[in-house]
């Protein structure tokens, strides 16, 4: 390869490496469902395997009795758990510098500002990528992409597969859903939407759990502002610790924020998704958590110098029961 290739082959490496350790931070920052699932310490990597397994606790025990006396207490073994395996998914993207980029740019000066714009270039598209497919249904690139949202939390929650589980035949797995329309009467307004965002809530309350976050489109975000009066509105700049600005929902003596999904997203349109972020976990693998894959690619019949960067890893949920979603 030609020497300018040669010269800046360590910095290219050593200037990637700096940069792509910042990037799985620099995610979360970017989603404020991320950002609180990061908060409450649900970014949480694995080691290996082939499959992601997520433990569910999907019974009671059913041993518990009043007794008596001598009476007996039931002593069979209680099948009261089982796990949903979630398949690993991967991603990865390229930064490409050419021999004539070296030659144009010589001088660490004006090459080093090249470089890190094109990294910053390849940062912003990894983030709107995995942000887009944390809105997804996980069949985008051929069932390739993130298991997302409208996976997890189904517009149809009485359908389908998730985890190795069927929603049809298991009952514990399937998320809770408000229909404005049919459930509701109405189609969902500004007039009705507290109304049925209260009587959806309602249903994903199970002791201190209830949902920390509402995520809107932007038509029921609207909506939604819409039908606060001015002196209940509660805004802040760092509910989420993003700097998210966000609402605040109260409902039976709990409180969620009310965040805008943002433009671009995938977000279906009047859509709201109630996510209990206790449940919901990004489970990156360690060993290829936005790092670079291997060395540096110089192509035989090329004067080029090509770096990757790489994810592993999946989103899953341990609880469905607890999600729920308001559409029209």
């Amino acid at each position: 390869m030609p020497a300018p290739n040669l010269n800046y082959a360590d910095i290219v490496a050593t200037t990637i490496e700096y940069r792509s350790g910042q990037l799985a931070d620099n995610v979360s920052l970017h989603n404020a469902i991320l950002q609180r699932m990061n908060q409450n310490g649900n970014v949480d990597p694995i080691d290996g395997g082939y499959k992601i397994l997520e433990e569910l606790e999907y019974a009671e025990n059913g041993s518990f009795k009043w007794y008596n006396g001598y009476d007996t207490i039931d002593v069979q073994p209680q099948e009261i758990f089982s796990a949903a395996e979630y398949d690993l998914k991967l991603a990865g993207i390229s930064i490409v510098i050419s021999g004539q980029d070296m030659l144009v740019n010589a001088g660490k000066e004006r090459f080093i500002p090249l470089l890190k714009k094109r990294m910053k270039n390849a940062e912003s598209s990894f983030n709107n990528n995995l942000i887009r497919s944390i809105f997804s249904d996980g069949t985008g690139s051929n069932g390739r992409q993130l298991t997302g949202l409208q996976a997890l939390i189904a517009s149809n929650p009485t359908a389908g597969t998730v985890g190795g589980i069927s929603r049809a035949t298991w009952t514990f797995w399937q998320n809770k859903r408000f229909r404005g329309v049919t459930d509701g009467g109405a189609a969902v307004s500004s007039t009705n939407i507290q109304s049925y965002m209260t009587q959806l809530a309602l249903q994903l309350v199970r002791g201190a759990d209830f949902p920390d976050m509402v995520v809107f489109d932007a038509n029921y975000y609207n909506l939604y502002q819409q039908s606060l009066q001015p002196n209940f509105r509660v805004t802040t700049n760092d509910s989420t610790g993003a700097g998210f600005k966000s609402l605040k929902f109260f409902a039976v003596g709990n409180d969620a924020d009310v965040v805008f999904a943002g433009n671009g997203v995938g977000m279906p349109s009047n859509t709201g998704y109630f996510v209990n972020t206790k449940y919901l976990r990004l489970r990156p693998h360690r060993d290829r958590n936005m790092v670079k894959i291997g060395g540096d690619r110089q192509p035989v019949n090329q004067d080029a110098i090509v770096s990757l960067l790489g994810w592993a890893g999946n989103m899953t949920c341990s609880n469905m029961n607890l999600q729920g979603i308001l559409v029209a």
